[in-house]
């Protein structure tokens, strides 16, 4: 018998499944959505691409019903050649988060706070769709898990739609999964810059300190700082307790101190900007007595949530910062923020002072360029893996309430979403980069010794 065996025909119930896309985009978000539709249209099954996330899901009232071309397209009508290798998203993204109102189990409970989840369900119901697919980061994740809650406590005369998730994210910050895919492709094009960066400082002198996305974990900066030989790396992760602060919260608006019920003054916890400043200007040093002249220091987005307030004033407008609020932890929303200009002229002031030389420095921030660049081989391949994952999970397993994960060698596993959430707060388990792992060492190997 021949090993060149075509997969049998499910035996499966599913007849529709619908699949969308959450959140920011991705590289290689074509392959795993092509590869998905593909299995399941030569299997019989009929395949919806809900155009802009959850969007129309959760504004559907019964009234405005779903519209093909509007609303969603049919995607095993859509297989062209050439899909899993094409950039975007066939289908669109957007950011609605129809699961954002329930913060803990006992938000089940309320009407009002699943009706957004309910609407989806109405939505999917109303096209008769046995099985939904969510490709996203945690966010998404955690929605989908929130979903099959809502889904379990229905009555067993409504119709029961299985879900399960793809992960989705260039942060890989994902529990569950080795790497996420785009991941690479991201690093790839970070690290080509840097590398371009790390020319010109060479030929001029100039140092960069290039500012990248990564809000709680350092993964894009740690794999852009080795691939592309930057001179150092920081993320999030490396501030040591003992670099951190406390302050006071106040207002931007209003200048005023926010306080508790009590009458307390809320504190946050703030980064020490000279421990931080400190450590560029070591590595400054310490290649120059290697004899090199040049600096690039790839710095994650994540560290700017927690500059001191007087600090982050200067990284912005009046209008901006007046805008800025804080939630619940503390926390103003400066995730975007360019502070990378602001750092860069710290190291030059504290370089100087030490040295008494000038050294230019020049603050960039990448981010919008790489979530849609061409994609890497090895993510094509690792994307395709984990769309063919989710018509695996589906059709052939009867899955539901699982993740697919791709592992390195491209071994398909299906965690739950009881293993990947934490069902007391409602939120997915967060994966920083382990202080001290081999990746972490890697960077202190490459970079120079202090």
């Amino acid at each position: 018998m021949s090993n060149l065996v075509s997969p049998k025909l499910p035996n499966t119930k599913i007849k529709k499944v619908a699949i969308l896309f959450s959140g920011g985009p991705a590289p290689t978000a074509n392959s795993v959505i092509g590869s998905a539709a593909l299995c399941f249209a030569r299997a019989g099954i009929e395949v919806y691409g809900m155009k802009n996330g959850y969007t129309h899901l959760a504004e559907y009232n019964g009234e405005n019903q779903l519209k093909e071309g509007d609303h969603y397209i049919r995607l095993d009508k859509r297989i062209e050649e050439g899909l899993r290798t094409s950039r975007g998203i066939i289908i669109g993204t957007a950011r609605a988060n129809p699961g954002k109102l329930l913060k803990q189990p006992d938000d089940l409970k309320d009407p009002k706070k699943i009706e957004p989840l309910l609407n989806v369900h109405k939505a999917l119901t109303s096209l008769d769709i046995d099985a939904l697919i969510s490709i996203g980061g945690d966010d998404t994740l955690t929605t989908a898990a929130k979903f099959k809650l809502v889904i379990d406590s229905l009555p067993k005369n409504e119709k029961h739609i299985n879900i399960i998730h793809l992960p989705k994210t260039i942060d890989n910050d994902y529990k569950g999964i080795d790497f996420t895919f785009g991941y690479f492709t991201a690093v790839e094009m970070l690290a080509h810059e840097t590398r371009n960066l790390l020319a010109d400082s060479e030929a001029t002198g100039t140092g960069y300190i290039s500012q990248v996305m990564g809000r709680k974990a350092a993964w894009l900066a740690y794999g852009a700082a080795i691939a592309g030989e930057a001179s150092l790396v920081i993320g999030l992760e490396d501030i040591h307790e003992s670099w951190y602060n406390k302050e006071q919260i106040i207002d931007p608006e209003s200048g005023k101190i926010l306080t508790n019920e009590n009458g307390e003054a809320l504190q946050r916890t703030v980064v020490n900007v000279d421990k931080l400043v400190g450590r560029c200007v070591d590595i400054i040093q310490a290649r120059e007595k290697e004899g090199k002249t040049s600096f690039v220091a790839i710095v994650s987005e994540g560290i700017a949530e927690f500059l001191p307030l007087s600090e982050i004033k200067k990284c912005c407008s009046d209008d901006e910062y007046k805008s800025l609020k804080p939630d619940t932890f503390g926390h103003f929303p400066v995730s975007q923020l360019k502070y990378s200009s602001w750092l860069g002229r710290l190291i030059s002031d504290e370089y100087k002072k030490r040295t008494g030389k000038s050294k230019k420095m020049v603050g960039l921030q990448f981010g919008y360029e790489i979530r849609c660049n061409q994609s890497t081989a090895y993510d094509i391949v690792l994307g395709s893996q984990l769309g063919i994952g989710g018509y695996r999970a589906i059709a052939e397993l009867g899955k539901n309430g699982v993740m697919v994960s791709v592992g390195k060698t491209m071994e398909i596993s299906y965690p739950t979403f009881d293993e990947l959430i934490d069902m007391n707060r409602l939120r997915a388990y967060e994966r920083p980069i382990q202080v001290g792992c081999d990746l972490h060492n890697l960077a202190r190997y490459i970079e120079a010794w202090v």
